[in-house]
């Protein structure tokens, strides 16, 4: 059995804790600051130890009430995230899918036909977007982002493994006045760069990759910048210029002839693509049904 006090005296002592007033706590709550203060001093006799110093106009939190908050402040999120769900969603058949354009058209989309097919009972919406998701607030349920793996307060499983980034081109650049032999030939064609990059210590970009080739004669800032990354990798099959294209993205088009690889050169890429979603949200069959099928297609991709 838990051991936990009152959830009155736990709601009162976080929004006093968030907003250091117990008036301000009081009217969020819809109760009186003595109905508040007596809360929290129900929840101090509780513990054995004051978790807010009192004086005549402000209290302050003592150092057991510090350590007490982040995970009372965590664990009625929590609450409040579930509850939300199971008042929101009233249909098992339906998950909805905030992922990333370029995993969406590169990756996923073309493989949902083999979702329907195993589970015909089941319907998904993909939200195409950068942004990122608000579970309750945008009724999403599961999110795929491409980045370093860190949400806090989120369950978070790798979907990819290491992956690399190296320039491609569409094949008529090997050719014609200016042949790309050697990277100094860079110097002759528009760079295409990711406006949506913003990492540059864990993402390469041009300047690392020049630096690395031993070019210094190409201005890594010359070029077009494009955004979402789908739109720099359209470019560069339409012959604009060079990309910088990460290995998994670009392996269908490299495979098909539609871009070429021009230098072996490539630098590793630290980001990784994972699937977010909140403590208990795969309570609903549809959410889990579509989480372990992603799992099972992405095997591969961790490998």
């Amino acid at each position: 059995m838990r051991q936990l006090p009152s959830l009155n005296a736990l709601k009162a002592f976080e929004a006093a804790a968030r907003h250091l007033s117990f008036t301000r706590a009081a009217e969020e709550l819809f109760v009186t600051p003595a109905a508040v203060s007596q809360q929290v001093r129900h929840l101090e006799a509780d513990l054995g130890r004051p978790l807010f110093t009192r004086e005549k106009r402000r209290i302050a939190l003592t150092d057991a009430g510090e350590a007490l908050l982040p995970g009372i402040a965590l664990g009625l999120d929590s609450l409040a995230s579930a509850v939300a769900r199971l008042r929101t969603r009233h249909d098992d058949r339906s998950v909805q899918v905030s992922v990333s354009p370029t995993f969406a058209t590169g990756w996923l989309i073309p493989r949902l036909d083999d979702f329907h097919t195993r589970h015909p009972e089941f319907s998904v919406r993909i939200d195409a977007s950068m942004a990122l998701a608000h579970f309750d607030e945008d009724g999403v349920d599961l999110a795929i982002r491409f980045g370093a793996g860190r949400y806090p307060g989120y369950e978070v499983e790798r979907l990819s493994g290491e992956d690399e980034v190296f320039p491609v081109t569409a094949p008529a650049l090997l050719a014609g006045s200016h042949p790309l032999r050697q990277p100094g030939d860079l110097a002759h064609h528009m760079l295409l760069h990711d406006g949506t990059r913003n990492v540059a210590d864990i993402m390469p970009d041009w300047a690392m990759w020049l630096r690395a080739a031993g070019v210094e004669d190409v201005d890594p800032n010359y070029g077009l910048t494009l955004m979402p990354y789908p739109m720099v990798i359209a470019a560069a099959i339409d012959g604009q210029g060079v990309a910088l294209g990460r290995g998994r993205v670009v392996a269908a088009d490299l495979a098909a002839g539609r871009l070429v690889r021009p230098f072996p050169l490539a630098l590793p890429l630290a980001f990784s693509n994972w699937l977010v979603y909140p403590p208990g949200g795969l309570v609903r069959r549809a959410v889990r049904t579509f989480r372990d099928w992603l799992l099972a297609e992405t095997t591969g991709l961790r490998a």
